[in-house]
């Protein structure tokens, strides 16, 4: 008897889920909380301290950076080294923070102005993401909005991007978030 070959019937869709590959993510965060309480300490001791006595020295922290003004130069920088040392012990990188140029200002003071870096720059980021390519290390890696993903079959590739980006003693601190297996 010849065999009959039945309608091919169609096959159910796969339902087995692909195994995704570890990743993650590469950002640069400043600790807003963290920034504000240095600053804080730093305007405190500056208004205490014997030799910042008379020269009227501030120091603020507003929405698009700190901003420092003394009435001498002298003392504006002794106050960033105040700053500075007060981030640091905060555990906040100086990294974070970009600018710091004396301009005149007002009455004869002098002031100046830091910004905060958040997120990594599209600019930052492509140097970064060439940096892992040139390595030769079997990942792949993606700019998403400020922050980089980094995905690989093998954690160990992963782990090697890591130290080489921290290796790399990038201008902007990195942190290295959301890994996932």
């Amino acid at each position: 008897e010849p065999i009959q070959i039945g309608a091919l019937r169609s096959l159910p869709p796969t339902t087995a889920k692909v195994p995704a590959m570890p990743s993650f993510d590469v950002v640069s965060q400043v600790d807003m909380q963290e920034v504000r309480n240095a600053v804080d300490q730093a305007a405190r001791e500056v208004v205490n301290r014997y030799d910042f006595k008379g020269t009227d020295t501030k120091i603020r922290l507003s929405e698009d950076g700190i901003t420092l003004e003394s009435s001498a130069e002298g003392r504006l920088e002794a106050a960033i080294d105040v700053l500075e040392g007060k981030l640091v012990k905060r555990k906040v990188s100086l990294k974070a923070i970009a600018g710091g140029e004396v301009k005149p200002a007002a009455g004869g003071r002098v002031q100046t102005s830091f910004s905060l870096n958040q997120g990594i720059a599209q600019e930052a980021a492509k140097e970064l993401s060439k940096a892992v390519r040139d390595s030769k290390l079997k990942v792949q890696i993606q700019i998403q909005g400020d922050q980089l993903r980094v995905q690989g079959k093998k954690r160990d590739d992963l782990q090697a991007v890591i130290q080489l980006l921290k290796d790399l003693d990038y201008r902007l601190p990195l942190q290295y978030v959301n890994y996932r297996d």
